[in-house]
């Protein structure tokens, strides 16, 4: 992911009912574990950098109930490595909910797996509901970090640590630790999606890339510009994600995206999110009940919408990529039938411009001597 190519793309969602619409139009996607992996090689031919999954574990109501039907993340990103090549594919892991012991030996099989293109995204959690299905209590914001913090120590240190340990923490108390195998190289990228202060400031101290939510295009750049400056620069990478409706013409796309959300859009999952996210912090609770945020909901579980014809997406990835971005995880209506309008159309484009090069191009680069 980092550094491959200028910006880089990814497919959000895909192991979810409905992936990251709220919508009943019947062309939806289907999570199928079919379905997954035909996405998963369409995406690996064509040169996307990564699949990343949404830890979910309860579906947000509404006639859709959007979610509700999710593949296990990392069990998820085994099995996709195992039918993919190059490839990158995160598990989605929410620190409180699974033991870092337990977690670093899943991680480092899956990394086996896919020689080396397993990444984590770790997660502190926000979803009330979902955190009352194992009885476990949502910790307020900075605790939830300062937990995430020991959890991904743990298990970076049985990731690297050639001997046993012992680690006396605020939440976790262990002895002689150990895990073998360790990860097929090194150990896995990490990203962390945390917007708020806090999580920021985790994902500085502890991940290699952040991805950021956009709330506004205008301030975009503001927004990267001041993470970079906490970040202390290196290689850190700032993402963000969105979800994509591409046609050949700006109205098409744009109609198509009216009948997706206003006219076959499931408006009380809409709410549910609204109301669900206020105890989070990446969108202010100003915003979360606004008609337009809820569209957003519906066309893309609240990331930014891009919306328009091939060259209009081109214009705005390449505007994201000016503000700072390295890439985007993407979100499409249905991963395979949508799949064409970016590989075929969008891709080429790119490379036209000069953020994407040819895929034989990057493997050759990247291929060992």
């Amino acid at each position: 992911m980092l550094g491959r190519n200028k910006f880089c793309l990814g497919l959000f969602s895909a192991n979810c009912s409905n992936g990251m619409t709220m919508t009943k139009a019947p062309e939806r996607w289907d999570n199928t574990w079919d379905n997954n992996v035909k996405a998963a090689q369409l995406a690996d031919d064509a040169g996307i950098e990564f699949m990343l999954p949404v830890g979910r574990w309860k579906g947000y109501g509404g006639d859709t109930n959007s979610q509700s039907s999710n593949f296990e993340t990392i069990t998820w990103a085994t099995g996709l490595l195992a039918s993919t090549k190059t490839i990158s594919v995160f598990g989605t892991v929410h620190a409180a909910l699974i033991h870092p012991v337990f977690a670093a030996k899943q991680m480092a099989t899956a990394d086996h797996v896919g020689h080396g293109r397993f990444g984590l995204n770790v997660v502190a959690g926000w979803n009330t509901a979902e955190f009352d299905m194992f009885g476990v209590s949502l910790l307020p914001q900075d605790d939830r970090y300062a937990y995430a913090e020991e959890w991904i120590t743990i298990t970076r240190r049985i990731w690297t640590e050639p001997e046993t340990f012992d680690f006396n923490g605020r939440f976790f108390q262990l002895k002689q630790v150990q895990g073998m195998p360790k990860p097929y190289s090194g150990r896995p990228l990490i990203m962390s999606a945390g917007s708020s202060d806090a999580g920021s400031a985790f994902a500085f101290r502890n991940a290699d890339c952040l991805f950021m939510v956009i709330n506004d295009v205008d301030s975009m750049a503001k927004q990267v510009a001041a993470l970079r400056e906490k970040s202390k620069g290196g290689t850190f990478g700032v993402f963000a994600s969105s979800h994509l409706v591409a046609r050949p013409t700006r109205k098409e796309a744009e109609d198509y995206y009216a009948y997706i959300v206003d006219e076959m859009g499931d408006w009380a999952a809409a709410d549910y999110m609204a109301k669900a996210r206020e105890t989070g912090k990446s969108t202010p609770k100003e915003l979360l009940h606004q008609h337009q945020m809820k569209r957003r909901f519906i066309g893309g579980c609240g990331t930014w919408p891009v919306v328009g014809s091939y060259d209009d997406v081109v214009d705005t990835y390449s505007r994201f990529s000016a503000a700072g971005l390295q890439g985007m995880a993407v979100g499409l209506i249905h991963y395979i039938d949508e799949f064409p309008h970016l590989r075929d159309e969008v891709l080429p484009r790119m490379e036209r411009v000069g953020l994407r090069e040819p895929v034989n191009v990057v493997r050759r680069r990247a291929a060992p001597d």
